[in-house]
């Protein structure tokens, strides 16, 4: 079923802005422009209204810390070992999280969810459409990203279990001793494929299979770093193993920014709407928005959800922008910075022909505070 959306104001997020322009899609957009007369199935008015993709989290928990439950629902931090890149988000995702309707409500149709930081390795993060029955049919991507954690957390709940590690120098170690074994394996089962009669095939490794997209730079890891030197040992990692890293949280990220400019590293920030709860968040600020996009950073908006609840992802751009973030700028970190620095820009964050019809229709932009969301689309279907 084609339909149309006309008389918007278009905002793609991959170019200028339509005034009164339309969006003709089915589950993928098929045209973005003036009216042009297309015959559609359904045809809707948004006069007066903001149309723009769908929202996106970059970085969150949506259904793996379960809305209104306790244990039952809790299914984000696997902390029976330190190290454990095996373990996958989508085992543990719940769509019927009510997290997920509260999501595509506001506007957000997309987030990229996982494991806590519990573990210095904690799983593999996955990108998926906030509407469904069945996980497997709402995954953008799977593995998107393989999550580290540095500073506090797992030196916190491994000092409690009095095992390693519960220093940031055994965190570090483990990390690296499984980037090293990993290595090592993945060379030689490229050796056993490349030449089985002179290589022998090396015995099946769980988490260095789980650590193999990592090491060819098939997927990024997510390293939760809040505080300056964590932030630069993250750096240091990514330099020393050759692999992709994004900073994920960054709230000291002012404290470094010559050097985070300097490397360029996708930046997921926050959150910062909430209390500062422990030593490493002293430095909360929301100037830090504005202070690292003003350097030409990659900087995505995120709630960390159930830290900051997810349909309030817009409020957290609105409170970037009154600290002094660029407009567009905000808008780009809940859109298509947000999928560029998960990789997941070729089918969602802009609306461009081809792309999954992930459309959000706001009364406003939704960085100001009154932007009410009046319709949501998940590839092409009204789900508000």
């Amino acid at each position: 079923m084609k339909t149309l959306i006309k008389n918007g104001k278009i905002f793609t997020m991959a170019g200028k802005v339509i005034e009164n322009g339309c969006v003709l899609f089915d589950d993928k957009i098929l045209y973005v422009g003036a009216d042009n007369g297309e015959a559609a199935d359904e045809v809707i008015d948004a006069e007066g209204m903001v149309v723009m993709p769908g929202l996106i989290d970059a970085h969150c928990h949506v259904g793996m810390f379960e809305d209104s439950l306790g244990f039952e629902g809790d299914d984000g931090n696997e902390d029976s070992d330190p190290i454990m890149p095996h373990l996958r988000a989508i085992d543990g995702i719940n769509p019927f999280d009510r997290a997920f309707k509260d999501a595509y409500t506001a506007g957000v149709t997309a987030v990229v969810t996982g494991p806590g930081s519990a573990n210095p390795v904690g799983g593999q993060f996955a990108a998926v459409k906030t509407y469904g029955i069945c996980v497997d049919d709402m995954v953008i991507k799977a593995p998107a990203a393989m999550k580290f954690a540095l500073g506090e957390n797992p030196k916190s709940v491994y000092n409690e279990k009095e095992e390693a590690p519960v220093t940031r120098m055994g965190t570090m170690a483990l990390i690296r001793e499984l980037l090293i074994k990993s290595r090592e394996y993945m060379n030689r089962l490229d050796a056993y494929n490349e030449n089985s009669e002179e290589n022998e095939k090396p015995d099946f490794d769980m988490k260095s299979e789980a650590m193999i997209p990592v090491l060819k730079k098939e997927i990024p890891v997510k390293i939760h770093a809040h505080r300056a030197d964590d932030i630069c040992s993250a750096i240091r990692l990514g330099k020393e193993f050759d692999i992709c890293v994004t900073i994920e949280h960054c709230s000291d990220g002012d404290a470094v920014a010559p050097i985070l400019e300097r490397e360029k590293l996708p930046i997921m920030l926050g959150p910062t709407l909430s209390d500062r709860s422990k030593p490493e968040l002293k430095n909360l600020t929301f100037d830090t928005y504005k202070n690292l996009s003003d350097r030409g950073l990659d900087v995505a908006i995120i709630t960390d959800h159930p830290e900051i609840t997810i349909e309030n992802l817009p409020l957290c751009a609105v409170m970037a922008v009154k600290h002094g973030m660029d407009e567009e700028k905000a808008l780009e970190a809940i859109t298509v910075t947000a999928a560029k620095n998960c990789r997941i820009d070729d089918r969602v964050g802009s609306l461009e022909i081809g792309k999954d019809a992930d459309i959000a229709v706001f009364t406003d932009l939704p960085t100001r505070f009154d932007a009410e969301c009046k319709m949501t689309f998940i590839d092409g279907k009204r789900v508000k």
